[in-house]
């Protein structure tokens, strides 16, 4: 696959419109590209290398030819087209949550776990975006220090749930700002000015599918089965960019300074780390950028050998667009 035809499904979305910027910043070496999205589309164009590409609705025969699709257009979509494309001959990289504990389909996090992606059968799964920061800075400390549990609590942006969930937040500002009654219809409740601790459904267990996915997913990545794993995760009103304050304990000690030195020569981190000069990662300033940044490194004295930490990534490029690219160059490499 030295220069594939190309797919985008869902290419009008959120996540599908930063996939295509993405291919074109990274210089990917695309021989053709096509934008694929549901009907309601069709008539849209974008640019692309300096070319108007039209908007092509998506079908049944919307792979022949196509040598790499990626997939960002929701589980319901990928469970349908995605084997339809393997099948055409296709590597699927698939961004929704469809396959990602299939046994049989590789949850790749370059960073992490690359060799993974070549044991694919025609679908790659691109991790949650949420699990794809952590991991990226989970995964030095625990080739050097061996991580026994994590404990997580995540502040995502609306990004997250769509550019309905943008407007919405953006449309509640404008209405509390104008005295005007706030209308609530992607969210439950007011995403503006407050934090929603709902992301996905509830399960019997407590839990939101959102936790349970950071659970399982970094299980899976890191390739450590019984991984002591616990999430809470928040909805924020932040436009781009997730957070997500860290406590990790170790099976031998690990002093901040240590893992500072490890976190910066780690691929996909950049530390951010000088409380005293009010330097720390913030979501308003990760927005277009790839790293995971990692800062407000320091011990755990609550118990033996923890840390806590605090990490910031763009949720629609490192989180989703981006990795799902370096998949994909893994491929063509």
């Amino acid at each position: 696959m030295r220069e594939p035809r190309v797919a985008v499904v869902g290419a009008t979305g959120m996540v599908g419109q930063e996939m295509r910027k993405v291919l074109e910043e990274r210089s990917f070496p695309v021989r053709d590209l096509t934008l694929l999205a549901s009907e309601r589309s069709r008539g849209r164009s974008f640019e692309f290398r300096g070319e108007t590409l039209p908007v092509h609705v998506l079908d049944e025969d919307s792979f022949e030819g196509i040598d790499l699709a990626l997939f960002s257009a929701g589980a319901s979509i990928s469970r349908k087209f995605a084997p339809i494309a393997a099948g055409a001959g296709a590597v699927v990289v698939d961004n929704s949550s469809a396959f990602r504990m299939d046994p049989e389909v590789p949850l790749v996090v370059p960073e992490v776990n690359p060799d993974d992606a070549f044991k694919h059968k025609g679908i790659i799964a691109n991790p949650n975006c949420s699990t794809i920061q952590m991991v990226v800075v989970l995964q030095p400390l625990h080739a050097e220090y061996v991580i026994r549990r994590v404990v997580v609590t995540t502040f995502q942006s609306v990004s997250g749930t769509g550019k309905e969930a943008v407007e919405e937040l953006m449309g509640q500002v404008r209405a509390i700002e104008s005295g005007e009654p706030v209308e609530c219809e992607v969210y439950p409740h007011q995403i503006a000015y407050n934090c929603l601790p709902h992301i996905d459904v509830f399960l019997e267990n407590g839990y939101t599918r959102e936790e349970e996915k950071m659970v399982n997913e970094t299980r899976k990545i890191m390739g450590v089965d019984d991984l002591a794993v616990t999430a809470t995760t928040v909805r924020v009103p932040v436009l781009v960019g997730h957070s997500e304050s860290v406590n990790i304990q170790f099976e031998r000690p690990v002093n901040p300074e240590d893992a500072r030195r490890v976190l910066s020569g780690a691929p996909g981190v950049v530390v951010i780390d000088d409380p005293a000069g009010d330097l720390y990662p913030l979501a308003i300033e990760c927005e277009g950028t790839d790293p995971s940044y990692v800062g407000r490194i320091r011990t755990d004295f609550s118990t033996d050998n923890a840390l806590n930490l605090w990490i910031v990534s763009d949720n629609l490029r490192k989180g989703a667009a981006l990795n799902a690219v370096q998949i994909a160059e893994l491929l063509v490499e």
